[in-house]
């Protein structure tokens, strides 16, 4: 019998869980801490199910003939899509949506007179996983077995389909964005309200300022509509408001109840997703025809099993404009040193990945990968040669990189996310002090573009796939599907269950081949 220890991103692994933790006791706390705080919340009825879908540890009996199969079925049940009919008797109807038409379609399809083939048939799936490693000494391998089976893991396609589980006209629905801002919520807000509407709903409103939106005094629903969300997208931010912080699950479905909500749009991070999630376990409690329906908001990129998030390019794009400002100052000054923090609480893809489209930084510290600052091998001793070869140097780092090199805040903020200590001033002073020590002349220059990469509007590339979320979340819901959210999978857009993407953050992962070439661009050695 043979333990298989974790899943490991969209499956099993015996190889060592290296995205969890990678040695770095900074993630596992944060993890941890995480966790604690589902468990907290859940105790006031808003996250009951987050600790549910934190860790599954199935056995596997590899002598068996059937283990792969057995696999399969376990993804299989797990990624099936939660849908209405799991707890309410309810009849489709042919669909109102349609491309042939200038407005819904009546009674009917459409499709059947026109011969129309753009639905997407219940039954499509979309393959998670496409590369067949040959070892698990592959860069990046996600093996089950030691002879890295492959094994087909199908998550199903997203579109609009024939039948849908609403009558549009009757249909009152509601779009909320929560935590903090992110490139693209107004994109993505206006494509919903499109796509409402060329299904024929009329009731369509705003939820201000996040989940709080549902009761606080003073916040009214916001009407929203084709002429009002036309031009939302040339700004960024949230036509809607976002705020961190929220009632409890009972509460937020007691005003779901009482407004006559039908569809909640709900777009967010991880722990939005976990609320969102929260709230449609409780619709299904109380039998309710509610979909709940997610669309993953992050500029850190990590929301575990889509290829990206939407405002992580336009966030990425953003930061070089910091980076270059930064490669000015230092290429201008006599051993100039520019120093740029961004984003990246627990994930360092921001960083890593406006590292490698700069070109210009020779030091790229993320949080999954630890290192010292001193010692012959330590991050000091390399600048130190940067700026005797070179003349300069850059560094990019993550926010929460070299945490366990700092004094811990032990304070939270309002989603219960750890207060993390300033690793960008704290490396700002280091390098000042050793320059300093060694009787070297170092300028400094240190900038710090956070808010200022979150809160302008999305690129082209932001903007199509906001476009895309927008709408698959608005099929999904008429499909009569609740409980999911919506993303892309090798390319292909998809529906996911909560349950799946809620269960860890997505990390870069130190053996990958992306980060082996932000390695090879920056030069930089192994700092231990």
């Amino acid at each position: 019998m043979a333990s298989v220890p974790t899943f490991n991103k969209v499956g099993y692994s015996t190889v060592q869980n290296r995205l969890n933790c990678n040695g770095n006791v900074h993630l596992c706390k944060s993890r941890s801490l995480k966790i604690r705080i589902f468990e907290e919340r859940a105790k006031s009825g808003f996250c009951k199910l987050v600790t549910r879908a934190v860790a599954a540890k199935p056995e596997l009996n590899f002598s068996d003939p059937d283990w792969k199969q057995k696999i399969q079925d376990d993804f299989e049940r797990r990624f099936n899509l939660p849908h209405l009919r799991d707890v309410i008797d309810v009849e489709p109807r042919p669909t109102t949506f349609s491309l042939k038409a200038r407005n819904p379609i009546g009674e009917g399809n459409g499709s059947l007179s026109s011969g129309w083939n753009g639905y997407v048939n219940d039954d499509d799936r979309a393959l998670l996983k496409v590369i067949k490693f040959a070892s698990p000494n592959s860069a990046g391998a996600e093996c089950v077995d030691g002879d890295c089976s492959f094994i087909e893991q199908w998550v199903h396609r997203a579109g609009p389909r024939k039948m849908i589980y609403y009558e549009p006209s009757c249909v009152k629905a509601a779009i909320v964005t929560c935590g903090g801002l992110c490139p693209g919520l107004n994109d993505v807000i206006r494509q919903i309200v499109f796509t409402l509407e060329k299904y024929g709903v009329k009731n369509i409103v705003g939820i201000p300022f996040g989940y709080r939106g549902f009761t606080e005094k003073g916040l009214s629903e916001i009407p929203l509509s084709r002429h009002i969300v036309q031009n939302i997208n040339l700004e960024g931010g949230s036509f809607l408001g976002v705020s961190r912080g929220a009632p409890t699950t009972t509460e937020i479905v007691d005003s779901i109840q009482g407004k006559g909500i039908d569809m909640l749009f709900v777009l967010g991070g991880d722990g939005t997703h976990a609320g969102a999630n929260a709230i449609h376990e409780e619709c299904r409690r109380r039998k309710l025809k509610v979909s709940v329906v997610g669309v993953p908001k992050t500029i850190d990129n990590d929301i575990l099993l889509v290829d990206k998030t939407f405002g992580f390019d336009t966030a990425v794009e953003a930061a070089q404009k910091a980076i270059n400002s930064a490669y000015i100052e230092a290429q201008s000054a006599y051993h100039g040193v520019g120093l740029v923090k961004l984003m990246g609480r627990t994930s360092g893809f921001i960083a890593m990945h406006a590292s490698l489209s700069s070109g210009q930084i020779d030091i790229c510290l993320i949080p999954e990968v630890s290192f010292n600052l001193d010692g012959p091998n330590g991050l000091l001793a390399h600048l130190e040669h940067l700026i005797e070869t070179k003349g300069f140097a850059m560094i990019c780092v993550a926010e929460g990189a070299g945490q366990e090199l700092l004094e811990k805040s032990h304070a939270t903020d309002a989603s219960g996310n750890a207060v993390l200590s300033d690793i960008g001033v704290h490396l700002q002073q280091k390098i000042k002090r050793h320059f300093k020590e060694k009787g070297l002349y170092a300028d400094v220059k240190y900038i710090d573009p956070t808010y200022m990469v979150r809160a302008v509007r999305a690129n082209a590339s932001d903007a199509i796939l906001c476009t895309v979320l927008g709408q698959n979340a608005v099929h999904g819901a008429f499909a009569g599907f609740s409980g999911i959210t919506t993303g892309t999978c090798n390319t292909h857009y998809v529906y996911l269950p909560i349950t799946e993407v809620i269960k860890s953050t997505r990390h870069v992962d130190p053996n990958s081949r992306m980060w082996h070439r932000c390695l090879t661009s920056t030069g930089q050695p192994d700092f231990h």
